[in-house]
């Protein structure tokens, strides 16, 4: 990971090979996208809003023509560069300023839920939707009673759904490229800044306030703050995750307990809920006693 990222920092050359190469790769292994990402923040990161622009635009015309000869398709280059680099970018032009990984992290979650509304309010029945996009979607040997089940319930949710994963996707990259700088330039400074994520009370009780809301009978407005309700939980679940990192790296055998902890969060999705009530309860717990303050990586 190290060589790749000394590579981008090379030139602008290099940069844009490694975003519209790895964007390409991604069709076929989505998870590459990260790393994808990762090179767009990286060079922003580093090199400040313009430059991390530049190489967003020659990277985008790069993939849409190798996409155009090799696929027959460019639109994915125009998906990318609308849902995943401008994206990264913004935060990352955040973080590069502000120098506060906490406010990046926010800012994600906020265009998460910004995304969630807009899709509620441009969408006249957005749970329909879903159904028929799901109905679409189900095999056809899958058993009929189970199938129309999930897809009921997987309609009312799928808007929040998709926009957490897209938040999740989007952080991993922001902090794969933090990490990438870090590790070029200033060894260590992405651990303490992760361990460090926190939130200020006012998103908590913004957070506990549209969750009491989701549970109201109030139509419309009750199925916005469920789908909302889960884009935040995600933001709570990265910092549950930070706090135990901390808890568990002061630990003996912390060698082993810390990967245990990401891998059991990884195979056993339930977990996350009891992550995220950690993190949601950071302020009044404060399970962390040493403080770390942000580092400047640039």
């Amino acid at each position: 990971m190290k060589s790749l990222a000394a590579y981008i920092m090379q030139g602008r050359i290099q940069a844009m090979i490694a975003a519209s190469c790895l964007a390409l790769l991604s069709l076929k292994y989505p998870p590459v996208s990260v790393v994808s990402s990762a090179s767009v923040a990286l060079v922003t990161l580093r090199r400040g809003g313009y430059e991390g622009l530049y190489i967003l635009g020659c990277a985008a015309l790069a993939a849409g023509l190798m996409g155009f000869f090799i696929l027959g398709n460019f639109q994915f280059a125009v998906a990318y560069v609308m849902v995943l680099w401008l994206p990264i970018w913004l935060i990352s032009i955040v973080l590069r300023e502000g120098r506060h990984l906490s406010l990046a992290v926010e800012i994600a979650v906020i265009l998460g839920v910004i995304g969630v509304i807009a899709a509620h309010s441009f969408m006249v029945d957005p749970t329909a939707t879903w159904k028929q996009i799901l109905i679409q979607m189900a095999p056809a040997t899958a058993p009929v009673d189970n199938t129309q089940r999930t897809i009921e319930i997987l309609s009312r949710y799928m808007t929040g759904i998709i926009a957490a994963g897209s938040v999740i996707g989007l952080l991993l990259g922001l902090f794969l490229g933090r990490w990438w700088q870090a590790i070029l330039y200033n060894p260590g400074g992405f651990r303490q800044e992760f361990l460090s994520l926190s939130t200020r009370p006012g998103f908590t009780l913004s957070t506990l306030l549209i969750i009491g809301m989701a549970f109201t009978n109030v139509g419309m407005i009750s199925d916005m703050a469920k789908n909302i309700s889960i884009v935040l939980v995600v933001h709570h679940i990265f910092i549950g995750a930070a706090i135990l990192h901390t808890v568990f790296s002061g630990k003996s055998l912390s060698r082993y307990s810390v990967p245990v902890l990401y891998v059991v969060m990884i195979l056993i999705p339930h977990t996350l809920l009891a992550v995220a009530l950690i993190g949601l309860t950071d302020r009044l717990l404060n399970l962390r006693k040493n403080k770390f303050e942000p580092t400047d990586a640039k």
